[in-house]
């Protein structure tokens, strides 16, 4: 554990590592106790992390019965994508106006970077690689308060980017439409820049509801 973070902040860490792996399964029981137990904490840092859970998503209480590892739902993965859209959308078209040219520098080797991390198979690297390509864009917009509602609704999205992503096929398609998006921004062109986020998320849609019903 990392004794220079708070000790609710540590046990979230570990819970959201065991929930995004697949070790907590969802609808699993996140019993306070048990978890406590394992984990060599009292309760309240345990009932701390599953609040910060819920916020992501990644956990729900349900009346008389407690916490559990919430599942993933094509509805809720809709409402997500249906929101990320619109605000991806609006940083695009702004960051086509507002975007320096270092940004522009900055995105288009990010861009590579998550190219090169997409042959490693390490599927938290390639998601880290593509929230970092994301955020410069958010970031050209100069406006705090869209990029502080897109780092939030990021967290509510990490669960769906790793299902995505989770697809080997899927990842140079990624590539394609990180370039797509990058020439769109770079030429300074609204319109072409929206259509490349729109059908950027799309795609992702498509393959993640796709895994959702074959899970269930």
């Amino acid at each position: 554990m990392d004794a220079y973070l708070p000790l609710r902040d540590v046990v979230f860490n570990t819970l959201r590592e065991a929930i995004l792996k697949g070790e907590l399964k969802p609808g699993e029981r996140l019993m306070e106790l048990q978890l406590a137990a394992k984990l060599g904490v009292s309760r309240t840092p345990i009932r701390e992390a599953i609040r910060m859970l819920e916020q992501e998503g990644l956990a729900v209480t349900i009346p008389r019965k407690g916490a559990e590892v919430a599942r993933m739902t094509e509805k809720d993965m809709e409402d997500v994508l249906q929101i990320r859209d619109a605000l991806d959308e609006l940083a695009a078209s702004i960051a086509c106006e507002q975007i320096s040219e270092e940004e522009l520098a900055e995105l288009r080797h990010t861009m590579h970077e998550f190219e090169e991390s997409t042959k490693t198979g390490d599927v938290k690297r390639i998601a880290e690689a593509d929230v970092r390509f994301h955020d410069i864009i958010y970031h050209a917009t100069r406006n705090v308060k869209l990029e502080n509602m897109l780092n939030n609704l990021r967290e509510q999205m990490y669960r769906y980017r790793l299902e995505y992503i989770k697809d080997a096929d899927k990842r140079q398609i990624l590539v394609v439409e990180h370039d797509y998006i990058l020439k769109a921004i770079r030429s300074r062109h609204v319109a072409e820049a929206k259509k490349a986020i729109r059908e950027h998320i799309d795609n992702q849609e498509i393959t993640v509801s796709k895994n959702i019903k074959e899970q269930q």
